[in-house]
């Protein structure tokens, strides 16, 4: 979809589309005052009928403009043009963790440890502002080439405490996978909802898989709610026990069970980091009788 004008509030230059999505058209673009290169995310012509669109899209500029971090995709203005929303991000250059994950598989144990704990961070700043970011998975996170991880897409995003009935729906079929039971079962969001995606997050980083597969999202919905989280080992035998015990922590079927916040939950990741000695694999009896054969 072309976009007509060449510049957006006479300062930034248009250069070519580098995204698109239900709503939205993401450009490249240049701040021809500082040089530097920027995103431009603009609501399409044909959604501006619909309220919700709108009232979507605003959301999102409300909720990332409130936000300042490191990892976080900083959004420096908003504004509209001819009627249509717009907002200018800085322009990050990388990959996402979904297409990390596409092109390479999973991460080792080390990789997946520092991406959870600077997204823990964001998510963490991004609640102490309360803010609930309701849509975490790996295709809203960014992996810049300096190993900076950077959390973007506040599309659905809700301040805690206020209603969020205009984007529900749409919530549950673009996520199902990262979805907690609760939200899924239709309770609003909350901070421990959050923290279920980052859960689901990790197990996908260190497996390459997500833990609930179905043919239709109705039914992955169904299996959140219902079917006991998988066993890690079984679909990566590797993955040291401290690490297995953050996810299931994270991904309890009770809110109650979960982490209560994002700051314990990085504390743990951060132990594992700090402690190097327990990510080693430690020998069940199994192990131990399989090395008696293999010496014979």
């Amino acid at each position: 979809m072309a976009f007509e004008d060449k510049y957006i509030a006479s300062r930034y230059h248009v250069e070519n589309q580098i995204g698109e999505g239900g709503m939205s058209v993401v450009y490249k673009a240049k701040d021809i005052v500082t040089g530097k290169d920027v995103a431009i995310k603009i609501l399409k012509e044909d959604t501006l009928k619909n309220p919700t669109n709108i009232e979507r899209f605003n959301r999102e500029a409300r909720a990332t403009a409130s936000l300042s971090h490191p990892n976080i995709v900083r959004v420096i203005t908003v504004g509209t043009q001819n009627g249509r929303p717009y907002m200018i991000t800085d322009f990050i250059k990388g990959k996402t963790l979904r297409d990390v994950l596409d092109q390479r598989g999973r991460l080792s144990s080390q990789e997946a440890l520092d991406a959870m704990n600077q997204l823990c961070s964001a998510v963490l700043y991004a609640h102490q502002n309360n803010v609930i970011h309701r849509d975490i998975k790996p295709q809203n996170v960014f992996l810049t080439p300096d190993g900076t991880i950077k959390l973007g897409d506040f599309g659905i995003a809700t301040f805690m405490n206020a209603s969020n009935h205009v984007t529900r729906t749409q919530a549950v079929v673009g996520s199902v996978h990262y979805l907690a039971p609760e939200v899924a079962g239709g309770h609003i969001a909350t901070p421990q909802s959050d923290i279920y995606a980052l859960g689901v997050t990790f197990f996908e980083l260190v497996t390459g898989n997500v833990p609930f597969e179905a043919d239709n999202p109705v039914d992955v919905c169904l299996k959140q709610i219902n079917e006991k989280f998988p066993n890690i080992k079984k679909f990566n035998s590797n993955v040291p026990d401290s690490i297995c015990d953050v996810i299931y922590k994270a991904t309890q079927k009770s809110p109650l069970k979960r982490y209560q916040s994002v700051y314990d939950m990085r504390a743990d990741i951060q132990k594992i980091i700090e402690h190097p000695e327990q990510m080693i694999k430690k020998k069940t009896i199994w192990d131990k009788i399989k090395s008696i054969f293999k010496k014979d």
